[in-house]
């Protein structure tokens, strides 16, 4: 399902979380007060704009709460952070995600309404653990402590079967987002089409579950 993102902030955390977002499908609005930001990602985006988001008017004009997510990408303004969740809260958006520099910061941020806060760094630590550990696991985002999305190159048992016969919801309680073939992106994938020795699969689920479908397949190499 297309789902439609903001992300305020377009630094080096900001842009891939934009852009991520729009290679899975979905519509992103980029913001930020950086003419060469914005233009940077100008072409790649759906939209992008240069404003200041600690503007409650401007975001009220920009139709913010209409958006199922918005990302609050900003770095070191520990306070233009704090403000603008509080005020997206406030105009009444769905789930709002916050960076936060410092657990300080993290803690404030879920204070004044953020539905999550993420930490960049520590973030990346546990997805660099995760790839060292796993072999066939290629990329790796934790949405919350027990749920994750990830990427994984198909081997063993799933190749040559197709989604419908191989029944992940059912059997694993995961659910596959989308197939990446080469340069292109199955999404959503095929419950008909077989899944290819070079395929990359993409796939949701709480972590013992996606461990579990790791280890079926890893059986039979």
């Amino acid at each position: 399902m297309v789902r439609e993102y903001a992300v305020i902030g377009l630094g080096r955390f900001g842009t891939s979380v934009a852009l991520t977002l729009q290679k899975l499908g979905h519509n992103v609005l980029g913001i930020d007060t950086s003419e060469s930001k914005v233009q940077s990602v100008a072409n790649e985006l759906t939209h992008v704009v240069q404003a200041d988001a600690s503007d409650e008017n401007v975001l009220r004009s920009l139709g913010i709460r209409n958006f199922d997510t918005v990302v609050v990408a900003i770095g070191q303004d520990m306070e233009a952070s704090i403000l603008i969740t509080l005020m997206l809260k406030e105009i009444g958006v769905r789930t709002v995600v916050a960076k936060a520099a410092t657990e300080a910061h993290g803690k404030v941020l879920q204070k004044v309404g953020a539905d999550r806060v993420v930490f960049p760094e520590k973030d990346m630590g546990t997805r660099i653990a995760r790839f060292l550990s796993e072999n066939d696991i290629l990329d790796y985002i934790e949405l919350t402590p027990q749920v994750s999305i990830v990427e994984f190159a198909v081997s063993g048992p799933l190749v040559g079967k197709n989604l419908r016969e191989l029944n992940l919801r059912a059997k694993f309680h995961v659910t596959a987002l989308a197939i990446r073939r080469g340069d292109q992106i199955i999404l959503p994938p095929s419950p008909e089409d077989p899944i290819r020795r070079e395929d990359i699969l993409v796939v949701i689920g709480s972590n013992d579950d996606i461990d579990r479908l790791q280890k079926f397949q890893e059986k039979d190499k």
